[in-house]
């Protein structure tokens, strides 16, 4: 890890963490995403750089999907980690579930609840927008909360495209940033396009980030902070029923969603390019 850091590839930042886990541990690690692809786009190339972790991926839609469960799997074998599927509705009209079900979801594919870091996704999202994305994020911060869910830290993706404005990418004053090798990178990306299918022009490939970014928390008590710290800073723009954009449920959110100030309004990105595919 010091040789990382003196190469300018892994960043915190000036957060102190006095406790919490230790880079140079075998950890026990559970990351809860959506959809298969999400584990691999937004920190497959951590995975690859820690193989002496021990991962493992709950992916919570899309269980029943036969080439999206063998894809999910394909990609498990390339990263060296055990996962699991749920069948979580997802259709194209993403309507809002209920928290306790996301809840309930995520316990039914857990054999166990304690483990040494939790990664999942942001309640606001990597991009706009998909509402599974939110709802497993406040989830996965409701049941740390309530001790039904047991980690020494929570990291939360940390991404945004800036409503749109460009790819998703890291946002700057994340807690935890990490620059991939050369090397790493183009295998995550292989796994995109390899294993997942996704063409080389596919909003997939096109966004697979050469960093990967986290919130870092190592109390409920840091998270809840965080939540009011960033909570409704700046304006998200309102998702009518589709694919890609779900309803969201205001009146369901315990937890109130975070933004992030200086980013989300931020314009000065490229404008988007290459072919969205059908993501889910």
């Amino acid at each position: 890890m010091m040789d990382r850091i003196k190469e300018g590839i892994f960043n915190c930042s000036d957060v102190q963490y006095e406790t919490g886990i230790s880079f140079e541990s075998e950890l026990r690690v559970l990351v809860v995403v959506a959809h298969p692809d999400d584990e691999t786009l937004w920190m497959g190339g951590t995975i690859l750089m820690y193989p002496d972790w021990s991962w493992r991926v709950v992916c919570l839609c899309r269980g029943k999907d036969r080439d999206r469960r063998s894809r999910f799997f394909s990609a498990m074998t390339r990263l060296d980690a055990e996962g699991s599927m749920g069948e979580m509705d997802d259709g194209p009209e993403q309507r809002p579930l209920a928290d306790d079900h996301v809840q309930e979801t995520v316990l039914f594919e857990l054999e166990n609840t304690n483990f040494d870091l939790i990664v999942t996704h942001s309640p606001f999202g990597e991009y706009t927008r998909h509402l599974r994305h939110e709802e497993v994020g406040r989830a996965i911060l409701r049941l740390w909360q309530a001790g039904k869910l047991t980690t020494k830290e929570l990291w939360i993706f940390a991404y945004t495209d800036s409503n749109k404005t460009h790819y998703p990418r890291v946002i700057e004053d994340a807690h935890l940033d990490i620059s991939l090798p050369e090397d790493t990178w183009k295998k995550k990306l292989a796994i995109v396009q390899e294993v997942y299918g996704f063409a080389a022009d596919s909003w997939e490939a096109m966004t697979t980030p050469r960093k990967e970014a986290f919130w870092r928390f190592q109390s409920q008590r840091a998270a809840i902070a965080w939540q009011k710290r960033y909570n409704s800073r700046i304006p998200r723009e309102p998702a009518p029923p589709g694919r890609d954009k779900g309803e969201r449920n205001e009146s369901a959110c315990l937890i109130r969603l975070p933004s992030f100030p200086g980013r989300i309004g931020h314009a000065g990105g490229s404008s988007l390019q290459g072919t969205k595919g059908a993501r889910r």
